[in-house]
């Protein structure tokens, strides 16, 4: 079946990271912004830790944003949802300076306008763990615009996280196509690659890969971005 729609991770493959880099950045600028509200540093960053692995885990009951508050409230009270504001001025301000331990790769950007050039939809796959605003930041770090992407999926609007086939499945409900029309481009074999199972095309991107089970990726299409244009070309 003809591929019609190219879907992108984020992290380590539009915008080179290295991810324990990244989440230290984060968690420290996080914590030193909360703390003058009398969040303790390491309670916070160890309740959004665990608030992240609730949001893996979500059943599709509730959004991931629903699923991590509620976390949050039973961690530290209803307090922490009149706080939220707090929270949200951070994204707004503060997270837009982790840029500065973030890679930057222009075939990013050439990539994702040359397909769309040539007609391909483009959705912008990243698990859905953050904030809009924060989503918006990184996408714009990679030198896109979050307009680049027919959906870009974030905390609000997803109920589930990789590598759960849901996720993929959710993304394909809403485009209205088959999983057979579709690749999946990202660095990461277990989150990203697992998209082969429903039935779709995968490129792994090995520039920032991550593999937590040493899988043998000779069974994936992979390279770098000067691979991925060429097993773009041939589709």
């Amino acid at each position: 079946m003809e591929t019609r729609v190219v879907l992108f991770d984020l992290d380590g493959t539009l915008l080179p990271m290295d991810q324990d880099v990244f989440v230290k950045d984060y968690f420290g600028r996080i914590a030193a912004k909360l703390a003058p509200q009398g969040y303790d540093p390491k309670k916070l960053v160890d309740t959004i830790w665990r608030g992240t692995g609730v949001m893996v885990q979500n059943d599709g009951s509730c959004t991931n944003e629903q699923a991590f508050w509620k976390f949050a409230e039973a961690v530290f009270g209803e307090r922490i949802l009149q706080d939220k504001h707090f929270f949200d001025a951070f994204y707004e301000t503060e997270f837009d300076k982790i840029k500065a331990v973030c890679g930057y790769h222009p075939a990013a950007a050439e990539v994702v306008h040359e397909l769309k050039e040539q007609g391909y939809r483009v959705v912008l796959a990243t698990n859905p763990i953050f904030p809009a605003r924060a989503t918006q930041w990184r996408i714009q770090w990679a030198g896109l615009q979050p307009e680049d992407f027919e959906i870009y999926t974030t905390y609000e609007n997803s109920r589930y996280c990789k590598p759960n086939l849901d996720y993929y499945r959710d993304i394909l409900n809403q485009l209205a196509v088959e999983p057979e029309e579709c690749l999946m481009v990202g660095n990461d074999v277990g989150e990203d690659m697992i998209a082969r199972q429903l039935g779709m095309k995968v490129f792994l991107l090995t520039d920032c890969l991550i593999n937590r089970n040493d899988e043998d990726i000779s069974q994936y299409p992979n390279g770098s971005f000067e691979e991925l244009k060429a097993f773009l070309s041939a589709l």
